[in-house]
């Protein structure tokens, strides 16, 4: 035996050899057929116990309860889990009692994948269990599972180390069953997200994950090289001037869901790789995109949850509309008692200084204004709101304010703490936008590592004519986060991103 195997895994090792010297596959490859799940089982037998008396099923052994001539277990399939029962006369009639006493007693284990066949019924106890006839094995595994215990009818067990459940997310997945759930979830947020903005008229489209030019955000990117075309190219960080080229194009709305990537720091609210739906629609303003951000979160949160209502950590969150709302200028007012709306760069370092926000020397008027924001008034902001109007110099691909002078027409909605959404009436003036652009290179010449850089391609689109458009981005790990009642931005992504195991 390989020393570096634990006692368990030499065992399950060694009952894999003898498996296979009793001419028993451990991973064979016909299909099993199934006809009944355990969901399934549970929610018509108990109404109806004439059904399900030829059934087939398959699943993971989560325990062995042996008891001389007749044995209980337990298996759990992707919809939950279900009593099994085994009586060795009626598995091995006759003199052979191989299956029974060698196989299922001795060489099966935790973990084990198998399929069963045989008729439900009720326990004395009432619990609804399978009557075993006849059993395969489907899989042997090698590796011992978290031991799982039981207590005053809750559910724990030793695999409830974050990091391990990152790290391990198969296993995560295979002993916690509301981790299963979470993903259940956030997959229902996406599929009502895509339902409602088809509904709508957009059409779904898939935009480049490697760009020569990264753009639409102020974020770092990381960086790659393709051999072939002898050039240097992005991950993109949005997918906002790809999508805008499409309204250019003709579509009057576009939307996508993917995956972005930015080399910036981990938190429980950050992961490098993250997933975004951004839409762009033509003809329209921000004021449009306000109301429909509303409709369309409230009709998913009742759609997942039957109500406007979530309870998420400490908080009770309503998002019946309409939303307060409140433009940048009034929320910094309201927050910190300081009317920033004609301070200059310099009155907002020190008044940075004064609120103990840190900045840094390549910060421009907006970098600071966003800094205050988002560590005075952010973390007090739990129910959904939108914050407005925000100044030109935080928004280099927002329109200018129709009305008012030094702003544009960007808002955020945040919601539990954080920035869940972004959007703007889209500049479609290409030689403001090329001013912007040179603008933000003026800021990376300070220092800056996430000022953008110029797109001549993304200009000379909208140079073609772009519509008055408005576009809005939504993290869907964030917002994910809140409909789970999760607490790190790892619990919403199956596989995060992790420092190397050392």
């Amino acid at each position: 035996m390989n020393q570096n195997f634990s006692e368990q895994e030499q065992i399950r090792r060694q009952a894999l050899e003898e498996l296979i010297a009793l001419n028993i596959d451990p991973y064979p490859s016909d299909t099993y057929e199934i006809n009944a799940n355990t969901e399934e089982i549970h929610k018509h037998f108990p109404q109806d116990n004439t059904l399900y008396q030829d059934i087939s099923i398959a699943g993971r052994l989560m325990n062995k309860r042996i008891m001389g001539s007749a044995s209980f277990a337990e298996l759990q399939d992707s919809k939950g889990r279900i009593q099994l029962y085994f009586n060795r006369d009626e598995i091995c009639p006759g003199e052979d009692k191989l299956m029974y006493n060698t196989v299922f007693k001795k060489l099966l284990d935790i973990g084990d994948i198998i399929g069963a066949k045989g008729f439900v019924f009720t326990t004395r106890m009432g619990e609804t269990t399978i009557h075993v006839k006849e059993f395969t094995i489907l899989c042997k595994s090698l590796r011992p599972l978290p031991i799982v215990k039981k207590k005053d009818g809750k559910t724990y067990d030793a695999f409830t180390d974050p990091e391990q459940r990152y790290r391990q997310r198969y296993v995560d997945l295979i002993v916690n069953p509301h981790t299963r759930e979470i993903f259940k979830k956030r997959a229902a947020v996406i599929r009502n997200i895509r339902n409602f903005l088809e509904e709508l008229g957009c059409l779904e489209v898939e935009t480049p994950v490697l760009q020569p030019i990264y753009g639409g955000a102020a974020a770092k990117p990381f960086k790659t090289y393709h051999n072939k075309l002898d050039t240097t190219l992005y991950l993109r960080i949005a997918n906002e001037l790809y999508l805008k080229r499409l309204i250019v194009g003709g579509y009057d709305g576009v939307f996508e869901f993917g995956k972005d990537f930015r080399n910036e720091g981990m938190s429980r609210f950050h992961n490098p790789e993250f997933t975004q739906m951004e839409m762009y629609v033509a003809y329209k303003d921000y004021y449009w995109m306000m109301d429909i951000f509303e409709e369309m979160i409230e009709k998913v949160v009742i759609e997942l949850n039957d109500s406007t209502i979530i309870k998420t950590g400490d908080n009770t969150i309503d998002f019946k509309r309409p939303w307060k709302r409140f433009t940048m200028y009034e929320v910094i007012k309201h927050f910190t008692g300081e009317d920033i709306s004609e301070m200059n760069e310099s009155e907002l370092i020190k008044l940075a200084k004064k609120l103990g926000v840190e900045t840094d020397r390549y910060m421009g008027k907006g970098k600071i204004i966003d800094e205050i924001f988002s560590d005075k008034c952010e973390p007090h902001l739990v129910q959904p709101t939108i914050i407005m109007d925000y100044p030109i110099e935080m928004s280099p691909l927002a329109k200018k304010h129709r009305s008012k002078t030094g702003l544009v027409e960007r808002f955020e909605v945040i919601c539990s703490g954080k920035e869940i959404c972004n959007a703007f009436s889209e500049l479609n003036d290409p030689v403001d936008q090329r001013k912007r652009f040179e603008e933000q290179l003026e800021l990376g010449r300070r220092g800056d590592p996430e000022a953008m850089v110029i797109d001549e391609d993304f200009i000379k689109a909208i140079e073609f004519g772009m519509p008055p458009t408005t576009g809005l981005g939504l993290g869907i790990d964030r917002f994910a986060m809140i409909i789970t009642d999760s607490k790190s931005i790892q619990d919403v992504i199956f596989f995060p991103q992790m420092r190397p195991d050392k």
